[in-house]
This record gives C-alpha cells, structure tokens and sequence, in this order.
C-alpha cells in the first residue's frame, strides 16, 4: 500500500533568493549535513524523531548555507529540536519563541527562520505570541506538535485535549473545550496553514517542503503521538489500515475524494460539507467539493471538520501570497530616510524636552 502524497506546485519566488540560487549548486547539501552533534532524547516511539527526520531531509532543498538557518523552539518536548539541527538555534522561554523570531526576521529579513512549537506551548502561555506573528505575516515558519497532552510536564490537559479527557490535571475529566488550531491561523490570517501526521512520513516531508518554499507566515500542524501520556490519540484514523477511509489528503483544483477505493467524497450541501458516495444516487465527481487553497471560505470548512463525523483533511489548507511583516517594515524606513534623511540618534536622543539636573 502506498502512501498518499499532496502534489506540490512548482517552487516560486522566495525564499530562493538570487543570492542563494548561486550557491545552491555549490552547497551540495545532504540530510547528514543537518544532523547535529548531540544525543537525540525523546521517550522511544515518540513522533518526534520522525518530524525531526523530516525536517532535516528537506533542508537541503532550499539553497540556504547552515550559518542562514535558525531554528527557534519554546518550552515542551518539541523544545529539544534547535539542539538537534546542525544550524543556529535559540531555546527560548515558554511561548515566546515567535517572539523571538519575529525579532531575529526584523533584524536579518535574510535569515530563513523555523518556530519549533507544541500544542500547549503554542496556544496556551504562548497564544498572544502566536496569533500576532501570524497577524503581521512575519516571515516564519512554524510547526506545531500536537499530541493534545502536556507531555514534557508528565499528562496535564492541553489547549487541544478532548472535552472530558481524564489527564494527571482534570481527573474527573476537562471541562474546556478544545481549540481548533487551523482555525485560530486562519483567524490570525497566516498566508499559509497545513497540516500533517508524524507516522505519514512522505507527506509530512512534502509538506515540509511546501512549508520552506513559503514566504510569509507558515503554520503547520502536525498531529503527534505521546506514547508515554497520550498514546494512540490519533490511531482511529492514522493507521495505515483505516486511514484511506478516515482522511481527505487535499490537493489543489482537485475534487475531494478519498476511501480506499476512492469512492468517497465532500459536496457542499447548501452551505454544509456532507460526505457522499461516488457513483450513488447520481453523484459524479463533478458533483464534489474542489480544494482551492486561496479560498478562505473552503479553508475555514476544512478546519471545522474532523473524525468521526468527517474525514481528518490533511495537506496544505491555505496557501496565498501578501507582503511579510519585514518588507513592509523595510520599505517604511527607507521611505522616512528618503523624506528626512539617514537621522542621528544622538540629535534624537538630545532634541524635544530634555533637561539636565545638577
């Protein structure tokens, strides 16, 4: 059985740049150049080696030299990663690594910046932090683990944990409601949102992929496993035995269908999604829902829906292009150099009312 694989459009535009395409062949790059020094340590089975493997299989794809790479992680499992990428790296506070990043994008637009992230860290401390660097389309890359359980901090309940989970921290089951997190980077108007699975390698690595080629604020979700506190949290539908029945693996300007014997598809039905069968009562694959991933509206469906109820939608949910928070700021400061000139700060830091006490 093979893997089902999203195709990926042509690489366009940033973060190629003329600079970088120059020294791209000369780079020759391979996955072992981005394996660092260090003893990977993760609880064994956990998801995370397999995003870490990834992550550094594409690395070399996208013409950067290592010393132009920064790989910036919270708090959390996930937080181990900068360790691991043989790059630059900052293991920050909790939640603030979009922060940070958003600092470092100002300060070296040149820079290709990943945000290592994990559910909690992400959407609860760190949810401020999040949603404006997905506001201002900072030129970040960030993927999130979601394993919907504190994992690092031994099983508390998660912004992402199911209604009713039993966790170390609500044992009589939580009260809250989980959060969508597509929908919170749709809201937050990230130019680019997908999701994926850890155990789905060659999706996730295209993925990935797709991630790196996009010059704007990225936000991936991949959906992760915790086999210490929360194992198996997704297993009903990733496993390799239901998963063709159980997930829409998305591809642009193509109906939506999946199934083992793709015979199952998504129709709008007024305005609700319905999963219908091919070939019953009429319906046609021109009958299906296309995915378009510049359209808000079917973007917005797709993070709304989920097992059991739906298939899980998996692959790149949104792609669009709008100017980055460090264009916008860079084009503001040469516009007010243009008008008033190149400033002095000590004229600045001794003009407008300014006294001396004796």
């Amino acid at each position: 059985m093979t893997e089902p694989v999203s195709i990926a459009p042509a690489p366009e535009g940033p973060p190629l740049s003329p600079e970088n395409a120059a020294t791209l062949v000369q780079l020759q790059l391979t996955r072992k150049d981005f394996v660092s020094d260090q003893e990977v340590r993760w609880c064994p089975g956990c998801g995370d080696y397999s995003i870490l493997a990834q992550t550094q299989k594409v690395m070399p794809d996208f013409g950067f030299p290592k010393e132009n790479i920064v790989f910036i992680s919270g708090i959390g499992c996930s937080g181990r990663l900068p360790y691991y990428m043989n790059t630059y790296g900052f293991h920050t506070i909790h939640g603030r690594a979009p922060t940070i990043a958003t600092g470092l994008k100002a300060a070296r637009p040149d820079l290709m910046v990943w945000v290592i992230t994990g559910d909690g860290d992400a959407l609860s401390i760190g949810g401020n932090h999040i949603l404006h660097s997905m506001r201002r389309n900072v030129d970040i890359k960030v993927v999130m683990f979601n394993n919907r359980i504190y994992g690092l901090t031994k099983g508390q309940a998660s912004p992402t944990s199911e209604f009713g989970k039993v966790t170390k921290s609500t044992p009589a089951g939580t009260i809250d409601h989980p959060i969508s997190p597509l929908s919170v980077a749709l809201a937050a108007e990230a130019s680019f949102i997908a999701r994926s699975v850890d155990t789905h390698t060659e999706h996730l690595q295209a993925t990935l992929n797709r991630v790196g080629w996009h010059h704007g604020s990225a936000f991936v979700e991949v959906l992760q496993n915790c086999n210490i506190f929360n194992d198996g949290a997704y297993r009903e539908f990733t496993d390799r035995e239901v998963r063709e029945d159980r997930m829409l693996v998305l591809e642009h300007g193509k109906p939506m269908i999946f199934g083992k014997d793709r015979d199952k598809g998504i129709r709008l039905n007024g305005h609700q999604p319905e999963v219908v069968t091919i070939g019953e009562n009429g319906i046609s694959e021109a009958d299906l829902l296309v995915h378009d991933e510049a359209d808000p509206l079917i973007a917005f469906m797709l993070s709304r829906i989920f097992w059991p109820e739906f298939p899980v939608p998996v692959g790149v949910i949104r792609d669009v292009r709008r100017p980055t928070h460090d264009e916008l700021m860079t084009a503001q400061i040469d516009t007010a150099v243009a008008q008033r000139g190149a400033g002095d700060i000590r004229r600045l830091l001794a003009g407008g009312e300014t006294w001396s006490v004796e």
